[in-house]
């Protein structure tokens, strides 16, 4: 044994710097000692990954593959500042490699692994998601003196950007890195990591195992609880060191806390405290009772199990680990969609169905709507134009009544004959446009009625509908016969108003003495006469106007009658025509909208059958992965048997 190693990092048997070798595994075999079953499941996912099109998944879990199958175990020493990550890895190989720049935690991350002899360099990196594992030129690994190396290191990274991503191999010669094993000190973690981030680096670090550093005394928080749950997931065998245990009061205490926070997060981790000072004291002073209670002996026994397990149940464990991950990521979008397409929701096709049904049940209410419309209007049209009739011809009655109260119609029915002819042709006239007009309306009305999607629904012309209504000239009233006032009958009349002036004058003047027949009775029988002749006079004047009233009241009332039924039937027309112009028009939105729906059920259907069969390939698929997460299962049951 050299005087460098010494503690129980040394063989039992005689010590050789150069270990024999390990032989490499076999790729289509797996490991000698191993299962290759671990290997099908893997590779199996992988493919699976990429029928998924998931294809950042599958390299990730070709990386994880091919590093499975190299025989080194690399196991990443992470924690929070100052909690003493470098200074276990150094207790560890009993060197000063890690922790060597100035700063209190150096964010250059160093691999620790075996060499013949010491040696040192800084590893420039393509970018800070490449792969640490993969090979690099000569021109991106810089020298670092290995006796010197804080200050060599200090220089080189002194000469690079800021920022630029590196990372230091360091080589040692220690028998416990000659079997296989390599230790990466990892750069601090902040206060709140975040968990896929921190599983990133793991994986670009090549990281086999995850060592998470703790100082006793202090309580796992509920954000490094997280970080570990995430990180048991995709590596198994997550190990949870306390450091500083001889600066914990009761280290025993806070040993047992951690296990049981552990159980009670699920999260599967071993569980050690060890005292890096105690350690080098120990290695210096070749104390084995004090290397012991330093708690590094349990960890280097540990460590070598797992570098021995690992073509074996820690190969199987992380395949199987990886495989439920991986799967479970590619589930969930299908299990989404599935629940999705469960929860039937409707496609564009059952909507544009839905929607054409409703607008056929629209359709069929607005043809009820514009019926009752139609027929209201029609029935308020028949009313108002009687009404409208009658009041006109009252109007026109009582201004001829007017007329024949002061009048003559002997001497003025040529005047008055041509005024009633135009009166009567005017209300005519008046009264068809105004019965156009509200047939126009009435067209309108019953057109709102029908859904704004159907368009203009008007006739051509409302006013062409009443054409057939409009009503003939009126005809010429000839005049009424009256009697004429004769001289003779006015000279009969005369004389017999006169006879009883000349009887009641005579015989007052006969009580005077005077004759029967004398200048005054004569004088009274003409004055009787005259009066006589007047009376009669305005009596036949009464009568002429009352026969001309009653012959124009008869004509106007056949005018009436005329017009009255003119309008009604002009209005039925209208009725008629607007009813085949709009029945014309539903037939044809219901064929219209009849050859939508028929289009959309064809396409729904369609639908629906597509809908159908991506739920069973959804379906299908799910079992499978489900089938995959089983066997993935089994290699992690067979790992912990």
């Amino acid at each position: 044994m050299t005087s460098w190693e010494a503690g129980t990092t040394a063989p039992t048997g005689p010590a050789s710097l150069i270990p024999h070798p390990r032989p490499a595994p076999d790729p289509l075999r797996g490991a000698a000692a191993g299962d290759p079953w671990w290997m099908d499941t893997m590779d199996a996912v992988i493919r699976t990954c990429r029928a998924h099109g998931r294809a950042d998944l599958a390299d990730r879990l070709a990386r994880r593959r091919a590093r499975l199958l190299h025989p080194q175990l690399r196991v990443l020493v992470m924690g929070a500042a100052q909690q003493g990550r470098s200074r276990l890895i150094n207790a560890l190989i009993n060197a000063s490699a890690c922790g060597v720049l100035p700063d209190a935690d150096p964010a250059v991350p160093t691999v620790v692994r075996h060499a013949d002899a010491p040696a040192a360099h800084l590893i420039r990196r393509d970018s800070p998601a490449a792969d640490w594992t993969a090979a690099v030129g000569l021109q991106a690994r810089i020298p670092l003196a290995a006796d010197r190396l804080g200050a060599s290191l200090a220089e080189a990274v002194a000469t690079l950007p800021a920022g630029a991503p590196v990372h230091v191999e360091v080589g040692v010669p220690r028998s416990l890195l000659a079997g296989g094993l390599v230790l990466i000190d990892a750069p601090a973690l902040p206060g709140a990591a975040d968990v896929p981030a921190v599983q990133d680096l793991a994986d670009q670090a090549g990281a086999d195992l995850v060592l998470y550093a703790c100082e006793a005394g202090r309580h796992l928080g509920d954000d490094e609880l997280a970080l570990l749950a995430g990180l048991g997931q995709s590596f198994p065998g997550l190990l949870v060191v306390l450091t500083k245990a001889d600066y914990a009061p009761d280290w025993r205490r806070d040993l047992a806390e951690c296990r049981l926070r552990l159980n009670q997060a699920g999260i599967g981790a071993a569980v050690a405290a060890v005292s890096s000072s105690l350690r080098l004291h120990a290695v210096r002073t070749g104390d084995e009772t004090l290397n012991r209670e330093s708690g590094f002996a349990d960890l280097l026994v540990h460590l070598r199990k797992m570098v021995e397990a690992k073509p074996d149940r820690l190969a199987r464990a992380t395949a199987g680990a990886l495989g439920r991950l991986a799967l479970q990521e590619l589930a969930v979008p299908l299990r989404a969609e599935l629940d999705r397409h469960g929860a039937g929701g409707s496609s564009d096709a059952a909507a544009h169905l839905q929607a054409t049904h409703r607008r056929l049940d629209d359709l069929r209410k607005c043809t009820v709507r514009w019926q009752n419309r139609l027929s209201d209007e029609v029935g308020d049209l028949m009313s108002d134009i009687e009404h409208d009739l009658r009041e006109r011809v009252k109007a026109l009655l009582a201004e001829a009544d007017e007329f024949f109260s002061t009048n003559d119609p002997a001497k003025s029915w040529d005047e008055f004959e041509p005024w009633l002819r135009e009166a009567l042709q005017e209300l005519a006239t008046t009264s068809m446009t105004w019965l156009a007009e509200r047939t126009e309306w009435m067209a309108r009305r019953t057109a709102d009625m029908f859904p704004p999607e159907a368009g203009d629904v008007l006739p051509p012309s409302a006013l062409a509908i009443t054409d057939g209504g409009v009503l003939q000239g009126v005809s010429t009233l000839d005049a009424p016969p009256v009697a004429t006032f004769t001289p003779g009958q006015k000279l009969f009349i005369g004389l017999r108003g006169s006879y009883g002036g000349v009887v009641m004058f005579g015989l007052a003047t006969s009580l005077a003495g005077m004759s029967l027949i004398n200048p005054i009775s004569i004088g009274g029988g003409a004055l009787f006469g005259g009066k006589s002749v007047r009376d009669e006079s305005k009596t036949l004047l009464k009568r002429r106007q009352t026969e001309a009233r009653n012959a124009v009241r008869q004509h106007v009332d056949d005018i009436y009658t005329k017009l009255n039924k003119d309008a009604r039937d002009s209005v039925r027309r209208a009725q008629r025509a607007l009813r085949d112009h709009f029945t014309a028009v539903t037939e044809d939105l219901q064929e219209e909208t009849m050859e939508s729906l028929r289009n959309a059920k064809a396409a729904a259907d369609r639908d629906a059958a597509a809908r159908e069969a991506h739920g069973r390939r959804l379906s299908e698929e799910l079992t499978r992965l489900a089938e995959s997460h089983a066997q993935a299962q089994a290699l992690s049951d067979r790992a912990r048997a």
